[in-house]
Parts: C-alpha cells; structure tokens; sequence
C-alpha cells in the first residue's frame, strides 16, 4: 500500500458470524482514562470557544457523558466540568463582534450547548437565557446569504441540527416547530435558485468555497439530511418532496463501485480528478453521506438506500482507519460512528463487532505512533472529547448517535 494513502490497512478481524460481547467495564474505564487526558491537558480558559475545535465542544462532552447510566458516580463531577468549560466559552464570545451563524464553529451552537448544561444542572433562568439567544439567531441565518449559507459548519443545516438536538434535550418544543418548517422552505429555495442558475443536473444545489460539495460538513447530503429530519417541510408541499428526493437520488447516482463518493459534485467525470475512493471520513465521502442515505431509507422504505448504506459501511470497513488522529469530522471515531449506525439500523451484531475493533485500534501502539496528532487534539470533533462520546456509546449501541447527527 502507497504510504500516501490517507488511512491504515486495515488487518483487524472481521465478524465470524458468533456472538459479540460488549464488556461494560472495557469501555468504561477507556472512557475515563481520555476523561482525565483531556482534564490534565484542556484548561477551561481557552481562546477557541466553538463546539467543533474548542471548549464549547469540550463541554458537551462532559454533558454527554453525564446523562448516561454507565456514569452515574461521575455524574456532578461531569456536571461540573461541563458547566466550567460552557462557562469559559461564554465569556469568551462575550462581547465579540462576530456573526452569530455558524453552529459548529462560532456562537450559535455554545448557546444551545450552554441552555442544556444550566437545565441540567438546575438553573432554569440560564437555560431560558440561552435557549432564547439561540431562538434569536434565527433572524441571522435567515438572512445569511450565499456561500455557506446552508450548510451545516456555518448555514441553516447546522443552525437547524441545534433546534432538533434542544428538542430532544428540553422537550418537544423548546424550539418553535413553525421556525423549522420556515428554515427548511429556505434552504429549499435557496437550492434551487442555485441550481437553476447554474444549469444542475439536481433540484436542489449549494455552494461553499465556490465549490458544490456533496459530503456532510459543508455539502449536499448534509442539507438534505437536515430537511429531511422535518418531514412535515415534506408532507406540506409535495413538490419539495419531489426535489428533495430527486436530489438524494442525484446523490446517490454518484456512489461508486467500491461505495464512497466524490467530494464534489462533477469530481467522477472530471479529468485528473483526485481518488474518489480515499476521501473516506465525515466531512467528506461515505462516512458522511450514509446518515443521509439512512435517513432516507426511513423516510421512503425504498430498499435502493439501505443497499446504499451496505456499500458505504464496507468501504468504511477497509478505508476507515484513518491516520488523521481519533476525531470525529476526519477521524477513526467519526468512521466508527457509522458501524453504530449501521448496527442501530440492522440490528447486525456484525457492524457491532467492526465498531469496538475500530474503537480498539485507536489504543494500539501503531496508531499511537503513526496517526497524526490533531491540530487541537482534545477537541470534540478533531481530537479525544470526540473519541470519548464515540467509545461510550459502544455500550449503548441501540441509542449510538453522531453527535448533532442523530436520524431516528
């Protein structure tokens, strides 16, 4: 194998068709061993305040970690850590003049985080402040504009991921059900208008970077995915289904033979092209667009997307051992996510098994000594606070969920 490919050989053992044990304590004691790493290594005051690389993220982890059964005895201590990280970040972002929009990486997505942390812990009028300051944003991402503005590290998909996300934290209804169906009529007008000006082959096209991206950070699948998860912006305009659907298929048409896809919308045909089969991670390629091709598997029962998600869970399996470090966006946690996926969609005790050896091959000397140390190592989506939710969830695999990224 040429030393430039982005990822590992993977030699792991495949699923042998027997049982798969899940060892409580295996996991438990991983998690808390990253825990204190990021403890010794993260102070809270930190510059970088967002959820993607910074202390924001950092807190919802702890968050996270606090709300499982598994971590009933650190339950406060969690709590605690968690409400000191969201803290740090708020004061951080205090006072700066920059655009709210950007769920991942700037203020909108530290609100929502913050308003779940002080519910958590108590603190109704926190809460009430900061839900309400994520509500208020509203009007910014309404008014965002061209590129980037729907997708989901800066536009209304992740705006829109957050509103979902305090849903299923406060309840039904924490954030206005009327303002999601707005945002999803906005997105869809807003591909479309691209599209149509642009001459796509797709009802519904984006721009980021003056580039058409197809993956989950900043791309197609990512939108589609976010419409989706309101199917009501569906059910009330039958021609929004049409498009959303014929752009999923778009998609779709792009998988290739060995199951990932292109970066880019026209990267298959276009000349000189990079490997569409070496991108293999969340933000861009399978790992990323197979939470789209699952969510339509559940919107429509059309078994074309399930198979979908077969072929992008085997290329997972032999091109997801990435050396880019143990975070999510472009890391062996985010590409063992999918397996949880795959098992939460199957019920496959196969996916089961390739996800702990992933998780597993995160604590072997090769990977310690070869994959590359991340720009902001402790970080949720780049670094161990990312890992840590992913080798939790190993043992609650029937609720396994990407962070932000949840489809049932």
């Amino acid at each position: 194998m040429s030393e430039s490919r982005r990822y590992f050989n993977n030699i792991l053992p495949d699923y042998k068709n027997e049982g798969v044990i899940v060892s409580n304590d295996e996991w438990r004691n991983k998690v808390l061993n990253v825990v204190q790493m990021i403890r010794e290594n993260q102070p809270y005051e930190d510059n970088s305040t967002s959820l993607y690389i910074g202390t924001g993220g950092i807190a919802y982890m702890f968050y996270f970690l606090s709300q499982l059964p598994l971590y009933s005895e650190e339950k406060n201590e969690f709590l605690d850590h968690a409400l000191k990280y969201i803290d740090a970040s708020l004061k951080n972002i205090k006072g700066l003049r920059m655009d709210n929009t950007g769920f991942l990486t700037r203020h909108s997505g530290v609100y929502a985080v913050a308003a779940v942390i002080y519910n958590a812990v108590g603190d109704t009028q926190n809460a009430d402040k900061y839900l309400s300051r994520y509500i208020e944003v509203t009007a910014d991402y309404k008014q965002h504009q061209g590129s980037g503005a729907d997708e989901f590290f800066v536009g209304r998909a992740g705006y829109l991921s957050g509103a979902l996300w305090l849903d299923r934290q406060l309840g039904e209804g924490a954030y206005p059900q009327s303002v999601m169906k707005d945002m999803c009529d906005s997105m869809v007008l807003s591909g479309r208008e691209y599209a149509y000006r642009h001459n796509s082959p797709c009802p519904l096209m984006y721009v980021y970077g003056e580039r058409e991206y197809l993956g989950a950070a900043h791309g197609l699948s990512g939108i589609l995915q976010m419409i989706l998860s309101v199917p009501e912006s569906l059910h009330r305009d039958p021609k929004i289904e049409h498009d959303v659907r014929a752009s999923v298929d778009y998609v779709l048409s792009l998988q290739t033979p060995a199951g990932n896809f292109p970066p880019m919308a026209g990267d298959s045909q276009r000349r000189g092209a990079a490997d569409p089969d070496d991108l293999v991670q969340w933000c861009h390629g399978a790992a990323g667009i197979v939470y789209l091709m699952a969510k339509a598997y559940l919107q429509w029962r059309d078994e074309k997307y399930l198979q979908s998600c077969f072929k992008c869970g085997e290329i997972i399996w032999n091109n997801g051992l990435l050396k880019k470090g143990p975070g999510l966006c472009h890391g062996v946690s985010g590409n063992g996510y999918v397996m949880l996926l795959l098992f939460r969609l199957t019920r496959d005790r196969k996916f089961l098994h390739r996800a702990q050896e992933m998780a597993r091959f995160m604590f072997t000397r090769k990977f310690d000594k070869e994959a590359r140390v991340p720009d902001n190592p402790f970080s949720l989506f780049e670094g161990w606070a990312g890992a840590a939710c992913f080798l939790a969830d190993l043992t609650r695999a029937s609720e396994a969920a990407f962070p932000f990224f949840d489809i049932f």
